[in-house]
């Protein structure tokens, strides 16, 4: 009887921890598909961000040529190209499941950047629904939820985003885990989760990662030296010793002639912009429960939250204050910390209600992200990439764009852009700004001349001129290139002939002299 009745409880648990997986699977798949619409339209499959287009850029390549590690971009900041950032995890990733969905699609690489995300994020959720009923967290399903409600969350790991954010998110969320764990037992294989996940991070960028891995560290000191620990360190120093080797480069930081540029140029990045103390944007992306984080601090009231994470928690919201691009990480910690908010209410009925009030402003946000004005904002953006990809056809050698459109361009076009999206690119960012807000059209010829550029597209002149002042750190005159391009096409120099134009842009031929 004592066997039926422990038999018995086993299906229970086991279903409930599937109908569990299926509920955050299907929350977070509708979070992160929730821009569907923006990336399957017009019989294609595009991108939201322009570095993801850069991304797809160097998966293709891999993807056509088996076993390449893309060590530069002659694809942007041509001719000179740039050592990136961007190493070849995420590409080999995109390209596994791009050989996997072949069968299913003729288009399956890019089908491959759009969902590669979400399934990472999928995937995620599914080792924090394990992870927590290990752990025996209580109030556990506040972590889920937010994980798969919160809209920074979302969008780190959207559809038709192929960006190494989503997978440093899932490796160090991982690695996070590992080391919450190793607080409270002592083992080989966790040991081996937490080296491996954070050698994969810093494989992945060695910017947050490395950031985030000091503090643990810090706060871990002890910890980080048991015996048990040791065979994670070896699986740490194997990973890294096989990137240096895979990779066998180091990015390259632009030099100091450009670095004034490159300030001005980070202020007209979403990502690294400044997020104020007092924007209500925090409430958005947490919930009023961020007003609870307090109770984390107070060793009275809750005595099992891990040191290194409330570290990692204040650490993350300062860096996110200085850059917006740390809120994915912030958020992250944030929800891994709601079961020991949520725990100190203690009754569960109290502790449910207040997290479901708390839960207003991210339903909020998502209300936002469906009203009429962005509905209006994400219709006019579709319109902007269908003409773009259709005058992309046209171009046959190097050209200038605004920079925001170069990746596109480039990857639809398959030939090189001047400008490009990454920091890296700043020189030739710069030499795009200083085209379009010349007034001199001989200056003009001589940088599309040294740059060896066959074609300029241009677009709408304020936007244009608004970007290239910021950049420069200059206003731009009135009668400017960009100005000229967009709205005199009928009066710009001889050396350039209007091939194409649509609704929003115009295609010009340099003439060789």
């Amino acid at each position: 009887m004592l066997g039926m009745k422990n038999s018995e409880w086993r299906v229970r648990q086991r279903f409930g921890f599937l109908a569990e997986i299926i509920f955050i699977g299907t929350l977070v798949l509708v979070t992160r598909c929730a821009n569907y619409g923006d990336v399957f339209f017009g019989g294609q499959i595009n991108f939201i961000d322009a570095d993801c287009y850069s991304r797809m850029t160097r998966a293709r390549i891999c993807f056509e040529q088996p076993g390449t590690i893309v060590r530069r971009h002659d694809f942007e900041n041509f001719p000179n190209g740039i050592s990136p950032h961007t190493t070849a995890p995420l590409d080999y990733l995109i390209v596994a499941l791009a050989i996997a969905l072949m069968p299913l699609s003729k288009n399956a690489l890019d089908l491959a950047g759009a969902i590669v995300s979400p399934l990472l994020s999928i995937a995620l959720g599914i080792f924090l629904c394990w992870w927590t009923r290990k752990m025996r967290l209580r109030s556990r399903w506040g972590s889920l939820i937010l994980y798969g409600a919160s809209p920074m969350l979302a969008h780190g790991f959207a559809l038709g985003r192929p960006d190494h954010q989503s997978l440093l998110i899932a490796l160090i969320t991982i690695a996070l885990c590992a080391e919450w764990t190793l607080t409270q037992e002592s083992s080989q294989s966790w040991s081996i989760v937490s080296g491996a996940s954070w050698a994969l991070a810093l494989w992945v960028s060695l910017y947050e990662p490395s950031v985030l891995l000091l503090i643990v560290v810090a706060f871990r000191a002890r910890g980080m030296v048991k015996r048990e620990r040791r065979v994670g360190w070896i699986v740490f120093a194997a990973i890294l010793a096989i990137a240096f080797i895979v990779e066998r480069r180091i990015p390259v930081w632009p030099s100091r002639e450009f670095g004034g540029a490159l300030r001005n140029w980070s202020t007209t990045v979403g990502e690294l912009a400044h997020v104020p103390l007092a924007s209500t944007i925090w409430f958005n992306w947490c919930g009023w429960l961020l007003l609870l984080v307090p109770i984390v601090f107070w060793p009275k009231w809750n005595r099992n939250t891990p040191l290194f994470l409330i570290a990692l928690l204040m650490a993350a919201f300062a860096l996110t204050i200085w850059q917006a691009r740390w809120s994915y990480f912030f958020v992250m910690i944030f929800a891994m910390l709601v079961p020991e908010i949520l725990s100190v209410l203690r009754k569960p009925l109290i502790a449910t209600t207040i997290f479901i009030i708390a839960l207003f402003p991210i339903a909020q946000a998502w209300d936002h992200l469906f009203s009429d004005e962005e509905l209006m904002r994400r219709a006019e953006n579709k319109i902007e990439q269908r003409e773009l990809r259709a005058m992309s056809s046209q171009i046959d050698g190097a050209f200038i764009a605004p920079w925001w459109f170069s990746p596109a361009l480039s990857y639809w076009s398959r030939q090189p852009g001047v400008g490009g999206s990454a920091h890296e690119s700043i020189g030739g960012i710069v030499e795009t700004a200083e085209v379009f807000e010349t007034w001199d059209a001989e200056e003009a010829k001589q940088i599309l001349d040294r740059d060896k550029v066959k074609w300029i597209v241009s677009y709408d002149a304020d936007r244009v001129a608004q970007n290239s002042a910021q950049t420069l750190g200059k206003p731009v005159p009135q009668n400017a290139f960009c100005y000229l391009l967009d709205r005199r096409a009928s009066e710009v120099p001889p050396f350039l002939r209007l091939i194409a134009q649509t609704g929003h842009f115009k295609l010009f031929r340099v003439e060789k002299s």
